[in-house]
């Protein structure tokens, strides 16, 4: 018995994209922070820029792109 095609769900995978952006968002921080603490061989400007980006992604990106795909009413 042949099992029927499934075809991808639109909702599944923008949510796995919102996850996404939030986990790089975490790791931009993390990034950021190690930088400004010294842990890393970089600039502290260039983690306190990476600081700001990883809040931005983490927190207001996600949003913002949920209102775009969001369906309009009908």
């Amino acid at each position: 018995m042949p099992e029927p095609e499934q075809t991808p769900d639109p909702a599944a995978a923008r949510y796995w994209m919102l996850q996404l952006m939030r986990l790089g968002g975490i790791l931009l921080v993390i990034a950021g922070a190690m930088m400004v603490g010294g842990r890393l061989p970089a600039p502290p400007v260039l983690g306190y820029g990476l600081l700001v980006a990883g809040v931005f992604e983490f927190f207001f990106l996600p949003r913002m792109l949920a209102k775009r795909w969001k369906s309009p009413p009908e």
